[in-house]
């Protein structure tokens, strides 16, 4: 996989971009990713990305004329083959899994980031944009926004997890959340791990995980678990 991010603020990008799974990824091969810096793509001497939001209001505007070059350098490095162009925006569809799983699927992710007050609304006429929101709020960059993004998709890509099989039993991979987890010792200050997980006996430890499972969503994401039992039904 390969994945461009287009941004204002590389700083913000760099450092966690080479830590943890997204760093192991990189390591291995088995993602490529590129930070193209918007201020690159400006003509005047103060390498301006942003200005006034035409109308008047509060807030700055990036400014579409970087964004377009830096997204077409960015293609010609590599084609427009099967890409995804995705902008964090609160305006968009709300990320979960079902939709990291699509993008994991995809060879080829082009991040565009906000700042400031939002993005000139004439790059979606250049290019068939996504927009993805990770939630109901606001955050200060579409930076840290597209670092949830890159990190839900590349723990998925095969080889970057030496054990595939933890992420895809992760929560709401079913629509359900995840079991509790216990590790050593058996028992700490008189609590101790549940029976019948030091039992051995895989089947009876599958169902305890699924009832565990459906208890924690029928209490704390009651949501998910009707959409989980409209699916089973």
């Amino acid at each position: 996989m390969r994945i461009d991010v287009i941004t204002g603020f590389p700083q913000i990008l760099k450092e966690p971009l080479g830590q943890s799974i997204i760093g192991q990824g990189v390591k291995k091969g088995i993602v490529e990713i590129v930070i193209h810096n918007l201020r690159d793509f400006t003509s005047d001497r103060h390498r301006t990305i942003d200005d006034y939001p035409y109308g008047g209001g509060a807030g700055m505007v990036l400014k579409v004329e970087p964004i377009v070059l830096a997204l077409e350098s960015a293609l010609s490095q590599t084609g427009q083959g099967s890409v995804k162009f995705i902008m964090p925006s609160p305006r968009g569809q709300v990320l979960d899994q079902s939709l990291v799983t699509k993008l994991a699927l995809t060879g080829h992710l082009v991040f565009i980031c906000g700042h400031f007050k939002g993005i000139d609304e004439r790059v979606h006429e250049f290019y068939p944009i996504e927009e993805v929101s990770i939630g109901d709020y606001v955050i200060s960059s579409g930076e840290i926004a597209a670092l949830v993004m890159i990190d839900a998709v590349i723990r998925l890509l095969p080889g970057v997890i030496s054990d595939i099989e933890s992420a895809w039993t992760d929560s709401f991979n079913d629509d359900l959340l995840d079991a509790p987890c216990y590790t050593r010792p058996e028992e700490f200050r008189g609590k101790a791990v549940p029976e019948v997980l030091l039992s051995g006996n895989h089947q009876k430890i599958e169902t305890w995980r699924l009832e565990k499972k459906e208890e924690l969503t029928r209490s704390r994401r009651p949501d998910l678990y009707k959409k989980y039992k409209d699916l089973i039904v």
